[in-house]
Parts: structure tokens; sequence; C-alpha cells
């Protein structure tokens, strides 16, 4: 049975919610100001009884957000008033491939965000990456001032290449399509702009859309998007070095994930834009986000996290997709390892210990998993870790080789 998702305020009272007999669970994103302070999910079996009272949602709170919260009233308190800057020029990409239903309710969601008084009309372009028929192009038509442009070399970083070389704006957001943009985002990036006009990269929180079915609870439940850059709720500002943070920049997911990113335009594409032999889709449907964030901070550019910049997730519904989905992530999390060992040998020594930190974090799962019988997460973290092996043997390099096919039988 599903989990209801509540967005809770806390500058307004509390609210009373009984749970039906058909919800399994309740989900959390706690708010101050609209801005996200903290996520949690919970079972309704462990509840004392299927109402959830005020008293449940202040106790909650004090548990899951008294810190946050504390240091953002601080924060609002004695931090200076943001100079804002000019809002830039911005184009926001959506990359999609034979999704026209999820395109839709994406665009949807872009266009009703709330709007900074300092924002002039931005642009919105879509990529139809290789698609089968005119479903993607028919959405958008349906759709005001959104631009189409047809990519017909398979691959999203392919796809974010091109979008990349059609947009006008200064600042291209790259959003997927199975993502709805939460009303706040743009005066996120607004703040993140503002605070940070150098930076080279922005990234944002990301969040379940609906936890409708077991293997989104599961993903969400393990950490989903947040799991590898830790809880998410909290500013950070990224530099080419960073104290103390052994495998830096090389650990994977560590800034956020490419569905929610933007970028400097002229920056990205100094560095030569995106590896196009990364996010092929099958077999390394991965890497290309975990490849551009490492060479943005390697290059001594500014990345920095604004959980302002909210989007909800469309998370995978089946067990056997999600066990794909972790596979993905191992193996484009070794390929883009290997090919920055090759490309980048002034930090081999760093990449190894990140290798070397990615398995033994996966070990330790991996024990746990054995015994507490948790067939679950066995399944999960052992399709992580093969993938992790076929990446390291060569994925990369067949990737390559494969593009240029790919390529060739085009022209």
């Amino acid at each position: 049975m599903p989990s209801v998702i509540l967005d809770i305020e806390v500058t307004e009272p509390f609210p009373e919610v009984i749970l039906d007999d058909e919800t399994d669970g309740v989900a959390v994103l706690l708010r101050r100001k609209r801005r996200p302070l903290a996520f949690w999910m919970e079972d309704a079996a462990t509840l004392t009884n299927r109402t959830l009272t005020p008293a449940y949602f202040d106790a909650r709170t004090l548990r899951h957000a008294r810190g946050v919260l504390l240091r953002d009233s601080i924060r609002e308190e004695i931090a200076p008033v943001a100079e804002y800057k000019p809002f830039p020029s911005l184009s926001v990409v959506i990359c999609t491939r034979d999704r026209a239903d999820l395109l839709a309710r994406c665009l949807r969601s872009i266009q009703s965000m709330q709007r900074p008084l300092s924002c002039p009309e931005f642009e919105i372009l879509v990529v139809d990456n290789a698609t089968a028929d005119d479903s993607t192009r028919n959405v958008v038509a349906e759709f005001q001032s959104v631009r189409y442009v047809h990519e017909p070399v398979p691959g999203l970083d392919t796809a974010r290449n091109r979008g990349l070389q059609e947009a006008s704006g200064d600042l291209v957001a790259l959003l997927d399509d199975d993502v709805v943009a939460d009303q706040g985002w743009l005066l996120g990036f607004e703040e993140a702009y503002s605070e940070n006009p150098d930076a080279a990269v922005f990234t944002g929180l990301i969040l379940p859309l609906e936890l409708s079915t077991f293997a989104q609870e599961a993903f969400e439940r393990r950490g989903g998007f947040r799991l590898a850059f830790g809880t998410g709720f909290e500013k950070a500002r990224y530099g080419r070095q960073r104290t103390g943070d052994p495998g830096y920049p090389a650990q994977a997911g560590r800034f956020g994930a490419g569905a929610n990113m933007t970028l400097n335009r002229s920056a990205i594409l100094q560095l030569g834009g995106f590896d196009e032999a990364l996010d092929t889709g099958a077999p390394l449907a991965g890497g290309g986000d975990l490849d551009m964030f490492y060479r943005v901070i390697r290059a001594g550019l500014p990345l920095v996290f604004e959980p302002r910049m909210l989007v909800f997730h469309f998370h995978r519904t089946t067990d056997k997709s999600l066990r794909a989905q972790y596979e993905s992530w191992g193996k484009g999390y070794m390929a883009f390892v290997s090919k920055s060992y090759a490309v980048d040998p002034e930090n081999r020594k760093g990449l190894r210990l990140a290798v070397r930190l990615w398995i033994s974090y996966q070990a330790k799962r991996l024990i746990k998993s054995i015994r507490t019988t948790d067939l679950g997460e066995l399944r999960y973290v052992s399709r992580e870790v093969w993938g992790g092996v076929v990446g390291l043997l060569g994925a990369y390099n067949r990737s390559v080789r494969r593009m240029e096919r790919r390529r060739s039988s085009m022209t």
C-alpha cells in the first residue's frame, strides 16, 4: 500500500491528519517559509494510532529538524542582507526520449514556478533524443513558448550537449523529464546565484514525487538521491580542495545529481561539454553527471548546492527496474573513475582512495544485509557492486568505441 506525502510548513499551525486504511505509511517534507528543512518516513504500523496530531508534528520536528531549524533561524537574524545580482539569462532544458506523459507533467511544473520580481522571461527548450515517433513533438506543440529540437544520436549526454549548444541563456538548467519542479525552484536559484555568481554548477535537492509502490518506498528508505551527499538540507559550496575529506572530489553523487543541475554555459563549453561516452543508455546508463561535477571541481570552478532548488522525482516503480538503476549507478561510477584515472594522472592517488572507500562502504552494507537476512537490501547492494565490477573492467573504453560506431552509422 502507498505512503502519503505531506508538505508541512512550520510557520503555520500544524494540522491533524487522519491516515485511511489504504495508507501504509507517511512521508513528511518539513519547510520553514517554504525552505526545505527535513524529510522523514514512518510506517503506519509504528504509530500509536492513524491520526497524526499537532503534537506528533511537534515531536518529529524536534527529532528531525531541531539543528537545521535553529541554524536557519540564526542565519536569518544575523546574516547580512544579500545583494541580489541582476537575474541572469536562463534556459531550462529538458532532454527526453519517448516519455511524452512525463514530459508534459514536467513542462507544466516549470511554467507554474513562482517567478521572482527580478526574473525576466526565460527560455524553455526540449531536446528530443532519437525518438521513435512524433509524441514528444506533439506534446511540445501544446505549450506556448517552448522550443523543440531533435537530436538524432542516442545518448543523454549527447542530448545535453545539444541543449547547451542550442540554449540562448548564460545559465542552463538541465532537468530530467521525470521530475516536477517545486514552485520555489526559481526563488532558490535566484538566492544561490546572488550568493555565488561565480559558480559554474548549481545543484539542488531531489525528493520523491510519490511513494505508491514497494520499489519507490525501498529506494527512498535507502536514502534516495540524498544517500550519497548527506541530508541535503543545508547550503554547500565546493572548491578544488576540501581539507579532511578523503577521496575528494571523486565520491559518487557527492555534489548532487544530473536530474537537477544548472550550469554556467560558457564555463561548461570551455571544459568541452559532457562526455558522450557516458550516459549512453544501456549498457552504460550513467556517469555523465559525476564526470561533469568532477571536472568542474578539478578545474578550480565553484560548485554550489542549494536545497531551495527542489524538484520531485518520479522513482522507479518496480523492483526489477530499481535493481537495474543501482547496477547502472555502480557501473557509471566506476566507468567515470576509470576514465578520470586515465586522463587525470595528477589525482590518481585520490581516485584510488575514492574507489577503496566505495568498496569498503559497499562491503559493510553487504555484510549487514547478510547478518540481518535482509534479502531486499542484499539484492540492491549486490547489483550495485556487480555494476561497479563491470564498470572497472573496461566499460568506459567499450562505450567510447560503441559511440564511435553509433555516430558512424548515422553519417
